[in-house]
């Protein structure tokens, strides 16, 4: 007997300003399926999962809906049909409750809202599918994996039958990963179809049914997953081998650069984000910070950088340089490479050429009598973009045409060109593909042999073991162990991120 697909989109096709998204693409899903969609970035991935939520319109083609040809011409008409996006940066309101987030805006919720009604449906779904939630606790209480069990909740409550999800499990721990994929196995298991935009190869092969791979904008490949393995899903996306980044620790490092002793930096609501740190960072080592998104990473950062005051003791060489500013320290050798690479790293309606000389647009070398020489800029900025493999059509152009792997490519050139001593880099290979992602290992890892001294904010554990050399780990903005990479295991990275106390382990 023929299944009939839930979603079937044939023959579409998108178009921006000089820029193809996609091309003809066909993608369907199947009842109790759980579909990874794979792609370099810019592969057109998300462009096409946002068509299917409404977000976009297609240029050409025809999306079916259990055989129905449907308009999906705003995100309301998507849930009518059944279908929800779950986005990688929840949309919640922090001050409501479980149950008031998930009945809010919801087409059939009461004009009177009843609590003890909506926490009892909130509980039934809950339940249902193994989401466990109290439905009264507040959202800012909740942590961010409980968070991202409130959005399913949202779309089951307003009847999704497709849930799309962006890049799920970049803000859980180990944990939170395998209770996440236990609740998917659960929804396919009732009828629901999921599709997983992803980039790590290892979850889609142990939670995905069938893959869909993209790129520029078509389908280069489809299969059931049995069928396929990572070498092969790296090929179909990349159209080359990648070759994985591997740090040598049969070097020794350095002295100690960089001292930081009880240091307290506040957050932007003026809250005690890192609570009395304590570390050291050597000539020629990686160091990685590891825990859950917003347990005081961003906040020790800045703190180093000079963006963000703080109390407690930072030496660089011996030398006190806590009330140095920003401009101070780059000039010491001290850079840095923010989580926001679009905003805080590279200002987006600017130029390659204006952004490449944003951090020492002042130095002589481009300056002519006391104006900037832009004949000078543009060498310099051919200068990175052929070195360090920035793909573009236009230096002249504004940098948020790039795609994310040549932003970071961009970004991270323009610190390594100032010569750092100690870098600074926040989560550098966040939603890039595979290969731009080695492309940017290999790079920090080219710093490390010249021995440079490098603190490395990382989410991926897997990542970790590969490039590190020692992991410190952050739990409510305090560091609860540093550990050597090569005498620890993924389990006690994992069990040290949600505040469990280890014998034996180095507290920060």
């Amino acid at each position: 007997m023929k299944r009939t697909p839930v979603i079937e989109m044939k023959g579409i096709s998108k178009r921006f300003p000089g820029v193809v998204a996609n091309d003809n693409i066909s993608f369907r899903v199947y009842p109790g399926e759980i579909h990874a969609l794979l792609g370099e970035n810019g592969a057109g991935k998300s462009t096409l999962m946002s068509i299917l939520a409404g977000l976009y319109r297609p240029d050409n083609g025809i999306i079916k809906v259990k055989g129905k040809v449907v308009r999906l011409d705003s995100p309301r008409k998507a849930l009518e049909a059944g279908i929800g996006m779950i986005y990688q940066h929840f949309r919640l309101i922090e001050k409501f409750t479980v149950a008031e987030n998930i009945v809010l805006g919801a087409p059939h919720s009461p004009a009177k809202i009843k609590r003890e009604l909506i926490e009892r449906e909130t509980e039934k779904i809950s339940q249902n599918y193994g989401l466990t939630i109290n439905p009264g606790a507040r959202v800012h209480q909740l942590s961010l994996g409980e968070q991202q069990r409130v959005e399913i909740i949202k779309m089951l409550y307003r009847g999704c039958e497709v849930l799309i999800m962006d890049e799920p499990t970049t803000v859980l721990t180990p944990g939170e990963v395998k209770e996440l994929f236990q609740i998917l196995r659960a929804m396919s298991r009732q009828g629901k179809c999921i599709v997983l935009i992803t980039h790590k190869l290892n979850e889609v092969m142990e939670i995905a049914d069938y893959v869909t791979v993209l790129r520029r904008g078509r389908v280069v490949g489809e299969d059931r997953i049995e069928n396929l393995d990572e070498s092969r899903l790296t090929r179909m996306m990349v159209a080359r081998e990648v070759e994985y980044s591997q740090v040598q620790r049969d070097k020794a490092p350095g002295q100690v650069i960089l001292n930081v002793d009880r240091l307290k930096v506040r957050g932007d609501l003026g809250h005690l984000a890192v609570k009395e740190a304590s570390f050291d960072l050597r000539q020629g080592e990686i160091m990685a910070i590891a825990g859950v998104a917003g347990n005081g990473q961003k906040e020790l950062v800045e703190a180093l950088a000079g963006i963000r005051p703080s109390s407690g003791s930072i030496e660089y060489q011996g030398e006190e340089i806590a009330h140095l500013k920003v401009r101070q320290r780059i000039s010491l050798g001290i850079n840095m490479v923010p989580e926001d690479r679009i905003g805080t790293g590279l200002v987006p309606n600017l130029s390659l050429i204006d952004n490449s000389i944003l951090r020492n647009y002042y130095k002589e070398e481009f300056l002519s009598s006391f104006f900037i020489d832009y004949k000078k800029v543009r060498r310099y900025t051919e200068g990175i973009v052929d070195k360090y493999n920035v793909y573009f059509s236009d230096l002249k152009h504004p940098v948020n045409y790039l795609s994310g792997g040549n932003l970071q490519k961009l970004l991270l050139g323009r610190e390594i060109e100032q010569t750092p001593r100690v870098l600074l880099a926040s989560y550098p290979v966040r939603g890039l593909d595979v290969a731009a992602a080695e492309d940017i290992y290999g790079l920090l890892l080219k710093e490390r042999e010249k021995g440079t001294a490098i603190l490395l904010v990382l989410e991926d554990l897997e990542d970790i073991f590969r490039i590190a050399d020692r992991v410190a780990v952050m739990y409510q903005g305090s560091i609860s162990g540093i550990l050597e990479v090569n005498k620890t295991s993924i389990e006690e990275i994992g069990s040290l991120m949600v505040g469990a106390q280890l014998t034996g382990v180095e507290n920060g």
